[in-house]
């Protein structure tokens, strides 16, 4: 197996800082032992305007039988020497990966000790692969994969399909790609991504697929995976396919995006706060235009919309309530207010967020018996989760406005599809009334991670489908200062499962939302 990367430079930036980002000296040929093979590291050349460093791989297939793994894709050779005769030493996959890592791990980390700040500057690159394997197996494949994979992330791609035999062009193509990639970027997130998409492309592994390979994955995938189209594609593939691994990946890799790895303070949600819009806008406003003085100010709407909640919820009878994308906690703390609240479990994607609300609980000073009426817990509201069952009642308080629409479905399933509790009570703002906010500018949603907002027609049409598609009855209400041209800032609807629901519906709240 072969790589090659080269880069240029002038007197300034010379190209053979390429040594010192790869920690390979270009005077020397050095050799690295793998658990397959051997790695070679050389320069064919090395100057101030261009050099390019080479890793040779020579597997050893004989090594690939010993430790149980070379006996072929499908699991069991077609002959006696399968194990022995196939692409593993001619074709980029998995072991050129795992041997990158191996050879070039502190290049990948983006260190370099003997030149501060050399890691971290962008360098023209091109990478050469004269072999790789671009099996589709239903997925598409051949140089079409290879530029799905790589030019989202700025590389301009060079793929050719390597004929079977170029002696007898009629047979067709094989499915090997010749790919050459240029970029300017940093050579350690080259590399990252070298590591990822190379077993993607080759489509199989030569090991086992263990659990910590998500960890593998979310590591080298950091700050460029989450965001890329094929996101699906490559976590099925570097994972072989394996969908309990997949799915965890997904969650959370869902987990890192809504949360942001937590950079973003939890006060910056706008289901965490009661702020009302400044500047760009936040979703809680804390009063109407208009207003009067500080002294005569109305209720703020983060305090109105509790009240509908916890309203909407006294109706049903809840005991047993989850409160979905909790933020920090202000809802649970006036749930463990209501005697006929037995039970309360906030769930939120940011670890920060239910700190935040640990702290303002006090769950550490709670009582031993009030402290049994609630949890904490993290988790994505995009995907199934068996502790959400079994409850009365949940809310859904200014959170699906924060997912794109695609994955919205998702939610729709795990809440009312798999969790399925009594009722469900949803809060979403009122587009329509953004025009009244005076600080807002035109066209702006109310919060920056807002994915969308919808008018009162749009969430009543979205709320009837997924009563009809899940077994639910549903009404719609305002919740706020009621403006006769554009309604209320915020629409609630209250979901019933058919078996708790009344026999006729609140036709009155359906119209005036």
């Amino acid at each position: 197996m072969f790589i090659s990367i080269s880069t240029t430079g002038t007197a300034e930036r010379p190209a053979s800082d390429l040594g010192f980002l790869l920690h390979k000296h270009p005077d020397k040929v050095q050799q690295f032992s793998t658990s397959h093979g051997e790695a070679h590291v050389f320069y064919p050349e090395a100057g101030e305007r261009s050099c390019t460093a080479v890793m040779l791989l020579d597997v050893d297939p004989v090594a690939l039988v010993r430790k149980g793994r070379g006996k072929g894709r499908s699991g069991s050779p077609d002959f006696a020497l399968a194990q022995y005769v196939n692409d593993r030493p001619y074709a980029a996959s998995s072991l050129l990966a795992v041997a990158l890592r191996t050879v070039f791990r502190t290049a990948m980390k983006g260190v370099c000790e003997l030149r501060p700040g050399l890691a971290e500057q962008p360098r023209p690159l091109r990478i050469a692969l004269p072999a790789v394997p671009a099996n589709g197996a239903g997925e598409g494949g051949g140089p079409a994969m290879v530029r799905r994979l790589f030019e989202p992330l700025g590389w301009q791609v060079e793929a050719e399909a390597i004929p079977l035999d170029e002696a007898f062009p009629e047979w067709g193509a094989s499915r090997y790609v010749r790919v050459e990639l240029t970029a300017e970027l940093r050579l350690a997130d080259a590399l990252q991504q070298l590591y990822v998409l190379l077993p993607v492309l080759d489509g199989s592994k030569h090991y086992w697929v263990a659990p910590d390979e998500v960890d593998k994955l979310l590591a080298a995938g950091e700050g460029w995976l989450g965001a890329h189209p094929e996101l699906g594609l490559i976590t099925r593939r570097y994972l072989a396919r394996r969908w309990s691994l997949t799915r965890v990946a997904m969650e959370r890799l869902e987990l890192a995006r809504l949360a942001e790895a937590d950079d973003r303070e939890a006060e910056e949600l706008d289901n965490a706060v009661d702020d009302g819009p400044e500047g760009a806008g936040t979703a809680d406003a804390s009063e109407a235009p208009g207003s009067p003085e500080e002294s005569a100010k109305p209720v703020g709407l983060a305090v109105l919309r509790r009240e509908a909640i916890l309203a909407a919820l006294r109706e049903t009878g809840a005991a047993r309530v989850l409160d979905l994308g909790c933020g920090q906690g202000e809802l649970v703390a006036e749930l463990l207010k209501d005697p006929a609240v037995t039970e309360v479990l906030g769930v939120d994607v940011s670890s920060r967020a239910l700190s935040a609300a640990a702290r303002k609980l006090r769950l550490d000073r709670m009582s031993e018996r009030q402290a049994a009426r609630v949890g904490l817990v993290q988790g994505a509201l995009t995907y199934t989760d068996a502790r959400l069952k079994g409850y009365d009642a949940a809310v859904l308080s200014e959170v699906i406005e924060h997912l794109d629409l695609p994955r919205l479905p998702a939610l729709e399933y795990a809440v009312f599809g798999a969790a399925r509790p009594g009722a469900v009570v949803v809060t979403t703002p009122n587009v329509e009334y953004n025009v009244r906010w005076e600080t807002l500018p035109a066209g702006h949603v109310r919060h920056a991670d807002h994915r969308f907002e919808w008018d009162r027609a749009e969430f009543l049409a979205w709320a009837g489908k997924v009563a009809a598609d899940y077994g639910y009855t549903v009404t719609v209400r305002p919740v706020g200062p009621l403006d006769e041209e554009v309604g209320a800032p915020t629409q609630l609807a209250l979901f019933r499962r058919d078996d708790t629901a009344p026999t006729t519906t609140d036709s009155h709240e359906r119209s005036a939302a």
